[in-house]
Parts: structure tokens; C-alpha cells; sequence
């Protein structure tokens, strides 16, 4: 009997043993239509910041326009297997952030008019190969993946069942056109979101059905002008500016309201929403920091105001308490929200970006 076990195994080796996945057809994401990007003109398709501003912005922020927070791939299959082949650049670890978050894929379906999440994708290092979701009925639905949030794109492939047809999306969801542009830092890029749907700009593009652009760079939301600049060229129905975190009291004297004057100039009348910096739980302990914090949100409502008298009745400012809840259980380390974390803030702006874009 095990003779014959044994020659079994040698003349049919692979039997059991075949990854599903590599029975799939994959197809280059690159012919599916990307949402979130706020410019064409990027160096690589999956980039958030436009070729030109390469020796133009400073180096971390130029880096950091290579991660792919906020962007996704819309696409509609009758596959009842959905896969995925991916490559990141960077192939980034952090100690404090699920590697699903930093550079999984993230995968949502439309049904009854609502955007669900399915499943993610684990990343396994650099390149990563892997079933997103399986027995699936086989009707053709809308689907959404997200891409990494702390790290870049070089490829990604999409995989379904070899009798399956796959296309470009036919349902303009999240609604395309005049998305809502966020300007921040590691808190808006998305961290530490344990899978990038969880970050509160792509929390807020489902309950808004509205494309959102994620400019938020890692530590480096420190009001760079070029930014400004290549923000105003963006058809904005709103701008988010939440980028205290990353500030300093100098910066905010001297460049929060030229930055705001830049986006004027081409958008006079579209709504700018200014967020204060949460409340980090440990600043009720070190009170270096919590000083610091109450001095740049009162700092903040000054520019507010004094931006208000100049006559601007489309600025709106959403203060910290209660942004993120008041039980101090949002965060990993005292800054960085949890998936709870993002979740209050996105349900907090919500009513206010649903406002303002209903008044456009």
C-alpha cells in the first residue's frame, strides 16, 4: 500500500497541492478606471502628485506622493473567485500599523446602492499573490479595490475565474468629477488604519457617494505653497484642511493663510473646511503637550475669524472636542487612530460635508 502511495505522489505531484490562485486568468488593472487621483499628469499611474512637482516640493513630501492612499480601481465582474497579483515599491513595515493597512488591497461591492466591504488582501512582502474572496454567486456586481496606503504601486493584476468576463465599471459610484480634496497629514494619508477602506477620507467618500482626493503625507503636512498651488487646479467641490498635527506655531502664523489665499484665487466661492487637531489622550498627562495642542487650535479659530472679516462666508471650522470621541480608547499610541478612531471623525465631518456640498 504504500508502494503504491508512493507512486502515486510521483506521477501526480501536484495534486492538493496547487495554489487556486494560479488557476485564475489575471488581467493589468491598468485598463480599469482609477478614482481619487487629483491629477493625470503622475509619473506612474498609481502616484498622487503631478510629474511637474518632482524639484519642486521637498523630497519627503515627493516621496510620499508615491503611496497610493485614497486611490481604487473600479471594475464589474461575474467571477465567482476574485484574486489579486501585486508588487509595492517600497514594500514598507512599521511596528505600530497592519501591514494590510500599509500595503494591502482592500476590497468593496456596490449592492442595493451601497458600497460593502468584501475582504482585503494580505500583502506577503514585496510581491504578493492572493484570493480576495471565493463562491461567489457568479452575477455580475460593481466592485472597488483600494490600494496601499503607506506604500506604492509597480503592478497589480486582477483575477478571476477563467469562464468570467471583467470591464470597466458602469455605475459612476463613488460620483466622479468634483471630488472632495483632503489636505493633511499621517492621520488623513490613513494611519494606522488596519485596511485602507478604514481611512476616514475613503470612510467619508461611501457615506458622500463622492470621489475624494487623499493628499495627506506622512509627517509632512507642514503647508507647503506648491501644494497649494497644485491643489487650486484640482474641480474641488470642497477642501478639507487638516494639517495641524504636522505645524508648528511659526508655520501657522506665517503660511496657513496664504495657503488658503492660494485655493482662493481659483476657488472663490468653493467650500474650505479648516479641522482642528484632535485630542490625543496623552496630552491629559504631559502637559508640554497638551498646552501645545490647545495653543494651535486657538491659533487656528483666530485665522478662522480674522479670514471670516475679510468677508470669506464659505469657511467652516470643525473643532477638536468630541472629533474623535471622548472615551480616549481611538488610538494606537496615543496620536494615530484605530479603525474606531476614523470612524467617529468620518461620522463627525460627515454632516458637515454633506451640508456644504448641498449648498454648491
Amino acid at each position: 500500500m504504500k508502494q503504491i502511495l508512493f507512486i502515486l505522489m510521483l506521477v501526480f505531484p501536484v495534486i492538493g497541492f496547487t495554489n487556486p490562485a494560479d488557476i485564475l486568468k489575471y488581467v493589468d488593472a491598468s485598463v480599469f478606471p482609477v478614482i481619487g487621483k487629483g491629477f493625470s499628469d503622475t509619473q506612474n499611474r498609481y502616484e498622487r502628485l503631478p510629474a511637474r512637482l518632482e524639484n519642486l516640493t521637498r523630497p519627503p513630501v515627493w516621496n510620499l506622493s508615491k503611496n497610493c492612499s485614497g486611490l481604487a480601481v473600479r471594475f464589474r465582474t461575474n467571477s465567482t473567485v476574485i484574486a489579486a497579483k501585486w508588487e509595492v515599491s517600497g514594500d514598507v513595515f512599521m511596528n505600530h500599523f497592519t501591514m494590510t493597512g500599509i500595503k494591502g488591497l482592500d476590497l468593496y461591492a456596490l449592492k442595493n446602492g451601497k458600497w460593502q466591504f468584501v475582504n482585503s488582501a494580505r500583502p506577503a512582502g514585496k510581491t504578493s499573490t492572493a484570493i480576495i474572496i471565493q463562491n461567489l454567486q457568479g452575477k455580475e456586481m460593481e466592485y472597488m479595490l483600494y490600494l496601499p496606503l503607506y506604500d506604492g504601486l509597480e503592478s497589480l493584476e486582477i483575477g478571476i475565474t477563467q469562464d468570467a468576463e471583467i470591464s470597466s465599471s458602469m455605475a459612476n459610484s463613488p460620483q466622479t468629477g468634483q471630488p472632495v480634496v483632503f489636505y493633511g497629514t499621517s492621520i488623513t494619508q490613513g494611519g494606522c488604519a488596519t485596511r485602507a477602506g478604514m481611512a476616514y477620507p475613503n470612510i467619508l467618500s461611501r457615506m458622500l457617494d463622492r470621489e475624494i482626493v487623499n493628499l495627506g503625507f506622512s509627517g509632512n503636512g507642514q503647508l507647503d505653497l506648491e501644494i497649494a498651488k497644485a491643489m487650486a487646479t484640482i474641480p474641488a467641490s470642497c477642501f478639507v484642511i487638516d494639517c495641524l498635527p504636522n505645524v508648528n506655531m511659526t508655520q501657522m502664523n506665517e503660511k496657513y493663510a496664504r495657503f488658503m489665499e492660494i485655493i482662493r484665487e481659483k476657488h472663490p466661492e468653493t467650500p474650505i473646511i479648516l479641522v482642528e487637531n484632535i485630542l490625543y489622550p496623552h496630552m491629559y498627562f504631559d502637559q508640554k503637550v497638551f498646552a501645545l495642542i490647545n495653543e494651535k487650535n486657538d491659533t487656528l479659530n483666530r485665522i478662522f475669524q480674522e479670514q471670516k472679516k475679510r468677508g470669506d462666508k464659505n469657511i467652516f471650522i470643525v473643532e477638536a472636542d468630541g472629533l474623535i470621541g471622548n472615551d480616549r480608547e481611538t488610538t494606537v499610541d496615543g496620536v494615530h487612530l484605530t479603525d474606531l478612531g476614523f470612524l467617529r471623525i468620518a461620522e463627525n465631518l460627515y454632516p458637515v460635508l454633506r451640508k456644504r456640498l448641498k449648498q454648491k
